[in-house]
């Protein structure tokens, strides 16, 4: 691509994203048209900045990103979607790539591989991370690991808890708690609460 990238950034980790802003822009490869820090934020400035690619969080504080990946999408078809996240679960993957992402990076990639995922993304080619291309080309897992938060939550949702209950429970927003919800759904490949609870168990997770 001869042109300069447009790239924009929706990530909550203000540090993260000052960081990958003077990265991109002092590559010469891309320049940064857009930082928000929640879904709804970067909703209501894509149509202005007209990105050519999009960095995305799945955990984003407002709604889960696997979601608002979805309906970029279909919103605006021209935009390339480049996953940036911790998470690094094969369900997780599948779902962000089903739901129209071109590429996947995990937070701790090397700064060439951030901008060579930016790069093949724009030119309308999949990118994953060497991480990611080898969880994907393996047989899938039976491991689950769960963060301390995951892990906190599972049991709440075990207890029979909702998501409001939850949420005044560990000092989370409702949303949040949604957007967690929907990722452990996904991370143990359950349709639903009940077989979520019923994995949680066999697998012992909680």
């Amino acid at each position: 691509m001869n042109h300069i990238i447009r790239v924009a950034i929706v990530d909550d980790h203000k540090i993260l994203t000052e960081g990958l802003q003077g990265l991109i822009t002092g590559s010469g490869l891309a320049t940064v048209v857009s930082v928000t820090h929640s879904a709804s934020d970067c909703r209501n400035s894509l149509g202005f900045c007209k990105p050519d690619v999009l960095l995305l969080d799945v955990s984003l504080p407002d709604m889960s990103g696997l979601d608002f990946c979805k309906e970029i999408k279909t919103q605006f078809p021209e935009i390339k979607i480049l996953a940036l996240t911790t998470h690094n679960e094969y369900s997780i993957v599948k779902q962000m790539l089903d739901n129209g992402a071109s590429g996947y990076l995990i937070k701790n990639a090397m700064t060439e591989e951030i901008l060579a995922g930016i790069q093949a993304v724009a030119a309308g080619k999949t990118f994953l991370s060497h991480e990611i291309d080898i969880l994907m080309k393996r047989p899938k897992e039976t491991h689950i690991w769960l963060s301390q938060r995951e892990q906190e939550l599972l049991k709440l949702v075990a207890e029979g808890l909702t998501n409001g209950e939850i949420a005044e429970r560990i000092f989370l927003s409702p949303e949040t708690i949604k957007s967690y919800r929907k990722n452990l759904l996904l991370k143990l490949d359950a349709k639903n609460t009940a077989v979520l609870v019923r994995i949680a168990l066999e697998k012992k997770l909680i």
